[in-house]
Protein backbone atom coordinates (compact mmCIF):
# COMPACT_ATOMS: atom_id res chain seq x y z
CA UNK A 1 0.00 0.00 0.00
CA UNK A 2 1.34 3.10 -0.89
CA UNK A 3 1.52 6.39 1.00
CA UNK A 4 -1.35 8.76 1.15
CA UNK A 5 -0.63 12.73 0.69
CA UNK A 6 -3.12 15.91 1.37
CA UNK A 7 -3.14 17.89 -1.46
CA UNK A 8 -5.12 21.69 -1.76
CA UNK A 9 -6.32 22.12 -4.92
CA UNK A 10 -7.71 24.75 -6.64
CA UNK A 11 -9.77 24.76 -9.90
CA UNK A 12 -10.77 27.27 -11.91
CA UNK A 13 -12.86 28.29 -14.73
CA UNK A 14 -15.32 30.58 -16.70
CA UNK A 15 -19.02 30.30 -16.71
CA UNK A 16 -20.68 29.53 -20.11
CA UNK A 17 -23.92 29.26 -21.00
CA UNK A 18 -25.77 29.75 -18.02
CA UNK A 19 -29.62 29.29 -17.89
CA UNK A 20 -31.24 32.20 -16.73
CA UNK A 21 -32.59 29.96 -13.65
CA UNK A 22 -28.53 29.29 -12.97
CA UNK A 23 -27.95 32.87 -13.25
CA UNK A 24 -30.58 33.59 -10.85
CA UNK A 25 -29.76 31.20 -8.45
CA UNK A 26 -25.98 32.04 -8.63
CA UNK A 27 -26.73 36.00 -7.89
CA UNK A 28 -29.18 35.13 -5.29
CA UNK A 29 -26.40 32.80 -3.35
CA UNK A 30 -23.49 35.32 -4.04
CA UNK A 31 -23.09 35.76 -0.40
CA UNK A 32 -22.76 32.87 0.09
CA UNK A 33 -19.66 32.14 -1.97
CA UNK A 34 -17.63 35.05 -1.89
CA UNK A 35 -14.30 35.52 -0.69
CA UNK A 36 -15.29 34.83 3.22
CA UNK A 37 -16.65 31.34 2.24
CA UNK A 38 -12.98 30.40 0.71
CA UNK A 39 -11.82 27.49 2.11
CA UNK A 40 -10.51 23.88 1.52
CA UNK A 41 -12.78 20.97 1.85
CA UNK A 42 -13.03 17.65 0.36
CA UNK A 43 -16.52 18.11 -0.75
CA UNK A 44 -15.52 21.46 -2.49
CA UNK A 45 -15.90 25.39 -1.82
CA UNK A 46 -17.31 27.23 -4.87
CA UNK A 47 -16.53 31.10 -4.98
CA UNK A 48 -17.33 33.34 -7.76
CA UNK A 49 -17.39 37.03 -8.89
CA UNK A 50 -20.49 38.88 -9.11
CA UNK A 51 -20.65 39.70 -12.81
CA UNK A 52 -20.44 36.17 -13.27
CA UNK A 53 -17.51 35.53 -15.21
CA UNK A 54 -15.37 33.69 -13.61
CA UNK A 55 -15.73 31.01 -10.52
CA UNK A 56 -13.35 28.93 -8.27
CA UNK A 57 -13.61 25.64 -6.60
CA UNK A 58 -11.23 24.46 -3.81
CA UNK A 59 -10.73 21.03 -2.70
CA UNK A 60 -8.85 18.75 -0.34
CA UNK A 61 -7.63 15.56 -2.27
CA UNK A 62 -6.23 12.39 -0.26
CA UNK A 63 -4.36 10.42 -2.65
CA UNK A 64 -1.29 8.40 -3.49
CA UNK A 65 2.02 9.88 -2.99
CA UNK A 66 3.16 8.08 -6.36
CA UNK A 67 0.06 9.75 -8.42
CA UNK A 68 1.41 12.84 -7.45
CA UNK A 69 -0.28 16.17 -7.84
CA UNK A 70 -1.95 15.14 -11.61
CA UNK A 71 -4.10 12.68 -10.11
CA UNK A 72 -5.42 14.83 -7.12
CA UNK A 73 -5.87 17.78 -9.81
CA UNK A 74 -7.86 15.13 -11.79
CA UNK A 75 -9.87 14.08 -8.91
CA UNK A 76 -10.74 17.20 -7.91
CA UNK A 77 -11.87 18.52 -11.77
CA UNK A 78 -13.64 15.41 -11.45
CA UNK A 79 -15.67 16.61 -8.03
CA UNK A 80 -15.89 19.76 -9.92
CA UNK A 81 -17.73 18.59 -12.98
CA UNK A 82 -20.32 16.43 -11.32
CA UNK A 83 -21.12 18.95 -8.95
CA UNK A 84 -21.42 21.62 -12.14
CA UNK A 85 -23.33 19.42 -13.99
CA UNK A 86 -25.65 18.47 -10.94
CA UNK A 87 -26.79 22.39 -9.87
CA UNK A 88 -27.21 22.37 -13.95
CA UNK A 89 -24.39 25.61 -14.08
CA UNK A 90 -22.61 25.52 -17.94
CA UNK A 91 -19.18 26.56 -18.03
CA UNK A 92 -15.82 26.37 -20.42
CA UNK A 93 -12.79 24.61 -19.81
CA UNK A 94 -11.03 23.53 -16.39
CA UNK A 95 -7.73 23.96 -14.71
CA UNK A 96 -6.60 23.20 -11.44
CA UNK A 97 -2.92 23.60 -9.59
CA UNK A 98 -2.40 21.30 -6.58
CA UNK A 99 0.19 21.68 -3.94
CA UNK A 100 1.48 18.51 -1.87
CA UNK A 101 0.22 19.69 1.64
CA UNK A 102 3.23 16.83 3.34
CA UNK A 103 6.20 17.72 1.09
CA UNK A 104 5.16 21.77 1.64
CA UNK A 105 7.77 23.61 2.98
CA UNK A 106 7.17 26.15 5.95
CA UNK A 107 9.88 28.86 6.43
CA UNK A 108 9.85 29.81 9.94
CA UNK A 109 11.03 33.43 10.71
CA UNK A 110 14.00 32.95 12.78
CA UNK A 111 14.01 34.15 16.50
CA UNK A 112 16.58 37.05 17.52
Amino acid sequence: MSTQHTYRVIVRGAWDGLSEDSRSRLLAEKDAHGLTSMQFAAEGSLTYDVPLKHFSMRYLVESDAVDGPEMASAIAEDRAESVLKELGHGHGELKSTATDMDTMKINRKARR
